[in-house]
């Protein structure tokens, strides 16, 4: 039976670098030998494709709880299809948000309460926790800017937006063990290096290894 693997989620506000830094971490642990696994959320499964359809591209005039729900809907398919799964054959996971997104945008940005929504997005997870989340943190103007043409979510205001920045940063301030934060304005080489060597202290990569 292959060794359990190690969960790695990027988190943060939209047009902070997530996607380019998780491809590039996968790439450096591929290269070093290691199995591993890109996913994301929403959308990764047949179900969660849908989901994202509704959740991120229609004007649909949704119902915050709603909402939530529909989230919660993507976050247990792609668990119980895509993470599970590689994490029991010993993969390593780098998945572009998680958990702290819903607890962040519906949440906070949404207002929704905090106490329900992180019972709900840690239920719809059956409870499985990353071992690192990699926290890109940007100013929200900056941030926006860089996104091009704007989903329903990145369509929120700046307000929506602030909160959920605040909300990721109170997150990870409250369990610095598990998380890294990363300023994502700074070169994207510098911000490459600094996330390596966090990763180095879960899996072990050693130079010889590249």
């Amino acid at each position: 039976m292959a060794a359990p693997g190690r969960f790695i989620v990027f988190e943060g506000g939209d047009g902070a670098g997530k996607s380019t830094q998780s491809a590039r971490l996968a790439d450096w642990l591929s290269q070093a030998g290691y199995p591993v696994k890109t996913t994301f959320e929403p959308g990764d499964t047949p179900v969660g494709a849908r989901v994202r359809e509704i959740v991120l591209h229609t004007d649909w005039d949704l119902d915050p709880r709603a909402e939530a729900l529909l989230y919660a809907v993507d976050k247990a398919q792609h668990v119980a299809e895509v993470v599970r799964p590689a994490l029991a054959a010993g993969e390593i996971v780098i998945c572009d948000r998680y958990v702290d997104s819903t607890i962040a945008y519906q949440g906070a940005g949404r207002a929704l309460g905090l106490d329900e929504i992180t019972r709900l997005a840690w239920w719809s997870v059956a409870g499985l926790r990353p071992d690192l989340t990699v926290l890109m943190d940007v100013p929200v103007d900056q941030g926006l800017a860089r996104t091009g043409e704007p989903d329903r979510m990145e369509s929120q205001g700046t307000d929506f937006h602030q909160r959920v920045r605040d909300h990721f940063l109170g997150l990870a301030a409250a369990d610095p063990a598990r998380y890294l934060v990363v300023n994502g304005g700074d070169p994207k080489d510098q911000v490459t290096e600094t996330i390596r060597a966090r990763v180095e202290t879960l899996v072990r990569v050693t130079p010889g290894n590249i």
